[in-house]
């Protein structure tokens, strides 16, 4: 039996992901579609535009069957981190057999090229790389003129700058590092750049996104979604739980950091060289967070990555601690939704998987209440990050914690 495994943070479900799915079930018309999804918050170090059930039901009224939450600590890591978490779940359910994937370049030969050499570092391409983080570069942009040098290939300049080629190279990776037997699916990525602002039928997430952060109306973008995603848009907008922006975290960022000192902030993880000192110091000077990013920002460091930094501070996430995580890989299956085929495909990950399912709040609360193990380590940060994320919602009312442990998972029967 056939089962497709796919990787996304829906955020929110768009006219992209559907034909995606679409066009990998009518060339191959798989049993069942799992999905890997981010949590409260993405893997750019954002907060998700609406919370994960919703973002669950948007995809199981499009073609996913099971919808299985990526942790905290995998979730909103750099692009090989994501893509390892999310692997090793699929891996767990012991039944995936394939992973579709959008790429700019919709050319698995030279994904996998870039890949291997990834993989393996020959010498010359780590002196290159190694010159390169000398002058001050970022790694993203060290590693792409890396590439470019030892390849002798200008062109992989514009192949790096594609965000799913990206992601598509570090599912390859990670695929060729497990040793694992899931065959990976590319689908060329239809629609806008990730960081086009246009709206268009197939308007990237973030065209979306900002166009519900400007208060556009929901008649105005609907055209770039599914109906059953702008239905539930429309209901989250009415309920006042979306929108949901980075700038709404924007007191609670300045405040933690004008509370933490110098040695606190050096133990977050993906702070070195000293950006400990440029934290603390533009925190007490900044009087917002788009001025503290650009305050911090440098060659080295980029926005991305200080968005990510900031969303640390939050839940004083150490390297210490991400390093232990890493080490154990995701430890249980927290699920999201799941409709008739996925309750049946449940049934079989239930069987086969060495991680447990958790499929009721009792489930989750039950390995939160563990003592001093890194299950509960795992899911202290996602239940953290979901009750700091509710905190935000527009509507006072809404901002009610604990609903890891009284939600149930969204079922489409």
């Amino acid at each position: 039996m056939a089962v497709l495994g796919v990787v996304a943070e829906f955020n929110p479900f768009h006219n992209g992901h559907l034909k995606l799915i679409e066009k990998v079930q009518s060339q191959h018309n798989f049993a069942a579609v799992i999905c890997v999804m981010s949590g409260s918050f993405t893997q750019r170090g954002e907060p998700a535009i609406c919370n994960k059930w919703s973002r669950a039901q948007m995809a199981l009224l499009s073609g996913v069957d099971l919808i299985i939450e990526l942790p905290f600590c995998f979730a909103s890591r750099s692009a090989y981190n994501f893509a390892k978490g999310a692997i090793q779940l699929l891996e767990h359910t012991g039944v995936v057999t394939h992973l579709a994937f959008a790429s700019e370049s919709n050319n698995i030969t030279t994904l996998n090229k870039v890949a291997t050499l990834l993989n393996n570092e020959p010498d010359q391409y780590k002196s290159i790389l190694k010159n390169l983080l000398d002058k001050g570069l970022s790694y993203p942009v060290a590693r792409s003129e890396s590439l470019q040098k030892y390849l002798d290939n200008p062109s992989i300049e514009v192949f790096l700058k594609g965000s799913n080629n990206i992601l598509a190279i570090e599912y390859l990776r990670v695929l060729a590092e497990l040793n694992s037997s899931i065959l990976p699916i590319t689908i060329k990525r239809k629609g806008a750049d990730y960081h086009n602002k246009e709206l268009s039928k197939y308007a990237s997430a973030s065209a979306i996104r900002n166009a519900l952060y400007k208060k556009q109306p929901l008649s105005e973008i609907s055209y770039a979604l599914p109906l059953s995603s702008s239905q539930i848009l429309k209901k989250e907008i009415e309920t006042g739980r979306t929108p949901i922006s980075l700038d709404n975290f924007e007191n609670a960022i300045l405040s933690k950091l004008r509370t933490m000192d110098k040695e606190e902030v050096e133990k977050l993880h993906d702070v070195t060289e000293g950006l400990e000192s440029r934290i603390i110091d533009k925190s007490i000077v900044s009087t917002n967070l788009e001025e503290l990013k650009l305050a911090i920002k440098s060659r080295r460091y980029s926005l991305t990555r200080i968005n990510r930094i900031l969303l640390y501070s939050l839940f004083n996430l150490t390297k210490d601690q991400t390093e232990q995580l890493d080490s154990f890989g995701p430890m249980y299956h927290h699920v999201l939704g799941f409709n008739k085929r996925g309750i049946k495909i449940l049934e079989k990950i239930n069987r086969n998987s060495k991680i447990p399912v958790l499929n009721r709040g009792k489930d989750v609360k039950a390995i939160y209440n563990q003592q001093g193990t890194p299950a509960k380590q795992m899911i202290k940060l996602d239940v953290m990050s979901t009750n700091l994320y509710n905190l935000f919602y527009p509507n006072y009312k809404q901002r009610i914690g604990g609903a890891d442990f009284t939600t149930s998972p969204i079922r489409d029967l």
